[in-house]
């Protein structure tokens, strides 16, 4: 897991980064993603507990932005939706 820490300069508080991966009970990849001030920003993806992608798309500050894919489950995209600004 990839991190930036926080670091004050002459009064800035500059953001935290992080990337975070989690996984199913039984071991397997479950989501990963980007993480900025504790909220979901950047490109995240998820995943069955066949290792088949799941849904994927972009979050900004935690709100889910532009299009996401939503896989069936041979990994193939099954629809596309586009999120309301």
């Amino acid at each position: 897991m990839a991190t930036k820490k926080t670091v004050k300069s002459k009064g800035i508080k500059k953001s935290i980064s992080k990337t975070v991966t989690s996984y199913h009970k039984d071991g397997t990849l479950w989501g990963r993603g980007k993480m900025k001030d504790d909220q979901m920003d950047g490109y995240w993806e998820w995943f069955r507990k066949t290792g088949t992608i799941m849904r994927s798309g972009h979050f900004d500050k935690g709100k889910q932005v532009g299009e996401w894919t939503t896989y069936d489950q041979d990994g193939k995209v099954f629809k596309v939706t586009k999120m309301k600004p």
